[in-house]
């Protein structure tokens, strides 16, 4: 899935009709005095950052004025909001609310879904999660038929479904709410979400319906058809992306050819025992990342080469890993699933040839297993055999004893780092 900043997602919801408040994008103290110069009223600026609970975390201020609004504005930009850096504001007007709701529409991956499920509740501001403990009451939910859509009778009957706090809406409200619900889901339908809640949709005083925050996310696998969102890495991750992830995912990007997965565990890699790791297929592998914190080393990235990728798809991946100030890198290829294992042998012999003379010594352990086992062990032997580095090749006796290939590490590691000390 691919996260969508804040002010990302108001532009879907005004795309379909709802109403956000004006504000601007600054990432700068002087655009954050001009956005708050042209709204002409106070004003709150929010740290755009993939994170909830901003309010608490000091992500979030109210200015009176453009002066104040410029000198918060220089008080967030660059600070760290729950590990994220911020590096853009979204400027915009404080609203009159005299009351809180919640729209959201998730996708539900339940056996007995599959599909959307559309959530209203008069409660907002809280997470549905807290609202559902506290008062189930006033949380409605409708399994929606993907065919069918959202009609708007049954945004109406999710509506009256709920109890309200202290007096009851309007009826014209409650007709705006239902309204809101159905463009909620067409932006939903419209930009390919996985999810998208609106949390506070705020009544203001005057009787409007404002959307005050938005999260959304988008499939990732529809990212091409929405060039317009300026995804550079269509993934869920809580953090924008490294330079090297934008670089690994064009990988990924450009050859659909089995899997090519990349992601930096740190974006700052500092001091020894880090290691780069490369899997094949999830089970095995992350048994073996486990085994390697126990041993006390550092897991500098994870990355995924399953699926039956070719070679050169493996040996670019492979690149990004030993791009990283590594001390050692492991490959548990534990996979004994309809893939043939020699591409990845083939791989490695090209990527370490490549590589051993800049890393004498350097630590490489390989566990292949799998089809075109025997196959890929002469592939790799042959191809290792003259290459100064500690390597050693293991095969699918050694799946699952993790212990013994993280006591080969630890091994192969200690003696690398006396040798570079020496």
């Amino acid at each position: 899935m691919a996260r969508l900043y804040e002010h990302q997602g108001k532009d879907l919801l005004a795309s379909v009709g709802i109403n956000v408040p004006r504000g601007q994008c600054a990432s700068n103290a002087a655009a954050a005095f001009e956005a708050a110069r042209s709204i002409e009223k106070p004003v709150v600026l929010k740290a755009q950052v993939w994170a909830t609970g901003r309010f608490k975390a000091g992500g979030i201020l109210l200015a009176k004025d453009p002066e104040e609004a410029a000198h918060k504005g220089e008080q967030l930009l660059g600070k760290t909001i729950k590990g994220l850096v911020v590096e853009k504001l979204l400027v915009e007007e404080q609203l009159d609310a005299e009351r809180e709701l919640y729209i959201g529409v998730i996708v539900s991956n339940s056996h007995k879904i599959k599909g959307p499920v559309l959530l209203f509740s008069s409660e907002g501001g809280s997470s549905i999660e807290e609202v559902s403990k506290r008062n189930p009451e006033r949380i409605a939910s409708l399994e929606v038929d993907y065919l069918k859509g959202v009609q708007l009778e049954d945004a109406s009957r999710l509506v009256a479904g709920v109890t309200f706090e202290g007096n009851s809406p309007s009826e014209a409200v409650k007709r705006s709410l239902a309204k809101a619900i159905c463009q909620v889901y067409q932006a939903f339908v419209q930009y390919d979400a996985r999810s998208i809640e609106v949390n506070p949709l705020i009544l203001t005083k005057d009787q409007r319906l404002v959307a005050a925050d938005c999260h959304a996310t988008i499939d990732d696998n529809s990212v091409f058809r929405h060039p317009e969102l300026g995804i550079a890495l269509p993934r869920d991750m809580e953090r924008p992306p490294t330079e090297l992830e934008k670089k690994a995912w064009k990988i990924e990007n450009d050859d659909y050819r089995g899997t090519g997965y990349f992601a930096q565990m740190a974006p700052v890699i500092e001091g020894p025992g880090w290691l780069g790791f490369h899997g094949i297929g999830g089970g095995g592998a992350m048994l073996g990342a486990s085994a390697f914190v126990a041993q006390g080393f550092k897991i500098a990235n994870y990355a995924d080469t399953s699926g039956d990728p070719p070679a050169s798809k493996i040996y670019s991946v492979i690149q990004c890993i030993l791009s990283q100030p590594v001390d050692g890198y492991v490959l548990m290829g534990a996979c004994l699933a309809n893939q043939e294992q020699w591409h990845h042998a083939h791989a490695l012999v090209k990527a370490f040839r490549e590589q051993a003379a800049r890393r004498p010594g350097f630590p490489v352990i390989m566990l292949i297993g799998g089809n075109k086992e025997k196959e890929a062990h002469q592939i790799v032997r042959d191809g290792f055999k003259d290459l100064p580095l500690r390597w050693e090749l293991y095969g699918r006796e050694y799946i699952y004893d993790t212990d013994f290939i993280s006591e080969r590490v630890r091994t192969l590691v200690t003696d690398y780092q006396m040798e570079k000390k020496s």
